[in-house]
């Protein structure tokens, strides 16, 4: 059987005193519940999910630890893709010993929120594609409002590891022709540095399981990127169907799909390329 890896969940812990939510500028938890990573094995148990990354929520603001947490107490099943605040100078002193964390693989930084969608103009970020490069640390960008901006760094940066969250694509695509958004990034295709998380998709369609107007884009992607570029995932917290047909959109519903591109997508792939994206896909 596949490995299947899931390539981005959100876990957090209840909001109290000692441990603040962030409550500004639409950071807030996905459910009423905290989804706790006890609370996470046991879905993944139930959907045949062998391994998940970690990607700490934006309400715990810049906090990876208890990300990390539970990577070092489920090491054969968590992994972490962390994040730093890129306009602090003490980030930058981060960078060498990032990978030495037990768990982390890397980075996941989100310019979604006000505040941070000027860093991508104003060279803000710019010391951190340069050091991620140079110390060969992978790093996943969610930019919902500035996707052609992810090619532009794959571009720059050539051997720094980029992968694109979401397909591209984010809540304000919902109901609409997600054409025009794959345009975008099929042009990115040439970038041999540059990988995709085929990641939260159910969340931008307005339409029941198996999501049949998501399925010529995700061919698309494919056919452009090739299987071996491509990472599945659920962001599990906001997910609109269960985590079991997270899976079976992929294993089942899409017929285009060999049973090696299966394999390279539900989990072969990002096993590898945690270790290795670069020019030999």
């Amino acid at each position: 059987p596949m490995t299947i890896i899931d390539a981005q969940v959100h876990v957090w812990k209840a909001d109290t005193p000692e441990r603040p939510h962030v409550k500004k500028d639409a950071s807030k938890p996905h459910r009423q519940n905290p989804l706790t990573h006890e609370m996470l094995l046991e879905e993944m148990r139930a959907a045949g999910v062998d391994r998940v990354i970690l990607v700490p929520p934006s309400w715990d603001g810049y906090r990876n630890d208890y990300a990390l947490e539970a990577a070092q107490k489920q090491p054969d099943r968590f992994a972490v893709m962390g994040k730093v605040p890129l306009n602090d100078p003490a980030s930058r002193d981060k960078l060498a010993g990032w990978l030495k964390q037990p768990g982390m693989l890397g980075f996941r930084i989100s310019f979604r929120h006000s505040g941070t969608h000027s860093w991508l103009d104003d060279r803000t970020a710019e010391w951190f594609w340069t050091d991620c490069e140079r110390d060969d640390i992978p790093v996943m960008i969610f930019a919902p409002f500035a996707v052609a901006k992810i090619g532009q760094i794959a571009e720059r940066h050539p051997k720094l590891r980029v992968i694109v969250d979401h397909m591209a694509l984010n809540v304000q695509w919902k109901g609409k022709d997600l054409g025009p958004g794959v345009d975008l990034l099929l042009k990115f295709a040439r970038f041999d540095n540059l990988g995709v998380k085929l990641s939260c998709l159910p969340c931008y369609v307005d339409e029941p399981y198996p999501y049949p107007t998501l399925h010529p884009q995700i061919r698309r992607v494919v056919e452009a990127f090739g299987a071996r570029r491509l990472f599945w995932g659920t962001d599990l917290s906001q997910s609109p169907c269960t985590y079991r047909q997270n899976v079976t959109l992929f294993t089942e519903a899409l017929d285009f799909l060999s049973g090696s591109d299966k394999e390279w997508i539900m989990g072969k792939a990002l096993d590898r390329k945690s270790t290795r994206l670069n020019s030999s896909h």
